[in-house]
């Protein structure tokens, strides 16, 4: 196919978005686009596949706060989703598992905590995938969305802090006890909640949420080296994947403690089975079964043949006991 012309459509299709005109246009898909060229400028993206990732939104509010000057809120999810409405269908949504009815349903996708928990990314034509990868066409297009959106702005230097940011987080995460963690979670709840606040940024919490639990679910699999606790499950590919998961021992929802010991990694089939009661930790690390469930019996697969495994855990910051024993009083069915 003729470069050329392929290049002159996404140029085109990046300076006719389909956008609000109100208070002289909503700048939100705009500035997406800038932020998703900035990651492919940075390495953090390197495929057709734009996931929802700290680093993303962060360099989203950073080019949201260098080039926006009208009234407009900051929200990531409305231009993350309605990028799948732009003609051509380059921006494609892939749901998670189960979501797919969810995420036909636009009204639904106006929530962060929506669109993150029912979309696994975006997925890029190839054709202008490989435009992106290309630093010369990468920067035309940039200069296009600029131009066409933000034209007789001088346009500011917008830092990269994106790097220091999780950085950040990664530190509050691994450092910091529960009750400084949870300080530090009321802080930003409270700052989110201000009228102020709401108006300039309504999704503020639900993103620094999100980014915490990414955050949270990267040190875990990496203290725990992708591999699961109690069976021992890792598996290792020449392409990115995981098979094992972050599990928090006591719900974030209820103490807001994404420390890492409150964390262990466990394959999902355990993790399903640990968050519904069927299996337990006891106050020696070792594995315990619930009566309340049965399987079949001529399985090799059978979860009970690991009743009474030790936990495979880590030097440092080993799983909080006072955490297990909570799971064992209000989650596991004895």
């Amino acid at each position: 196919m003729d470069t050329n012309r392929i290049f002159n459509y996404y140029r085109h299709a990046f300076g006719k978005l389909n956008r609000d005109t109100k208070n002289g246009g909503a700048p939100h898909k705009p500035v997406l686009l800038l932020s998703v060229l900035h990651e492919y400028a940075m390495g953090r993206i390197t495929t057709n596949q734009v996931m929802i990732t700290p680093e993303l939104t962060r360099t989203f509010s950073n080019y949201w706060n260098a080039l926006v000057t009208t009234g407009h809120n900051k929200l990531f999810a409305l231009p993350f989703y309605h990028l799948s409405n732009e003609k051509g269908g380059w921006w494609r949504l892939h749901p998670m598992p189960g979501c797919e009815v969810w995420v036909q349903n636009g009204g639904s996708m106006r929530s962060f905590v929506n669109l993150s928990a029912a979309v696994a990314y975006a997925e890029l034509d190839v054709n202008l995938t490989a435009l992106l990868i290309q630093p010369n066409t990468r920067q035309e297009l940039r200069q296009q969305l600029l131009d066409s959106y933000f034209l007789g702005q001088a346009v500011p230097f917008v830092a990269d802090d994106s790097a220091s940011y999780v950085k950040k987080l990664e530190s509050e995460i691994v450092n910091e006890n529960q009750a400084e963690y949870q300080a530090t979670m009321q802080e930003l709840r409270v700052e989110a909640e201000t009228p102020m606040a709401q108006k300039a940024e309504p999704e503020k919490y639900a993103i620094e949420v999100y980014n915490r639990g990414t955050v949270f679910r990267r040190e875990i699999l990496k203290l725990y080296h992708d591999t699961c606790c109690i069976s021992g499950l890792h598996v290792a590919a020449t392409f990115s994947i995981t098979m094992v998961d972050a599990c928090h021992i006591k719900p974030f929802a209820l103490g807001f403690d994404n420390t890492l010991t409150n964390g262990i990694a466990l394959c999902p089939n355990l993790h399903r089975a640990f968050d519904r009661g069927l299996l337990t930790v006891d106050a020696n690390y070792r594995v315990v079964f619930s009566s309340a469930f049965t399987e079949n019996a001529n399985s090799s697969f059978q979860l009970r043949q690991l009743e009474g495994v030790e936990l495979m855990l880590p030097a440092q910051h080993r799983p909080s006991l006072e955490a297990f024993a909570w799971h064992r009083q209000q989650v596991f069915h004895s």
